[in-house]
């Protein structure tokens, strides 16, 4: 049995998708994870804790690319 669809929030829009970590759900986005910074619930969510973050029905996220340069 599959897991139930849920609906996440992503940088303001809703999205439907099913529960996973989140540095899956960012490469399914087409994000590099190690190039990201994420806001979790309105906290950042520091990378330490980005494999143990399963995400849920109505979770908040705020991704931000970092972009190198000078």
């Amino acid at each position: 049995m599959s897991p139930s669809p849920i609906v996440l929030y992503i940088n303001g829009e809703s999205r439907q998708t099913i529960p996973m970590p989140l540095p899956q759900f960012l490469e399914e986005l087409g994000m590099n994870p190690r190039l990201v910074a994420v806001e979790y619930n309105g906290e950042i969510l520091h990378r330490q804790f980005w494999d143990e973050t399963q995400l849920q029905e109505g979770d908040r996220l705020e991704v931000v690319t970092i972009v190198g340069g000078g």
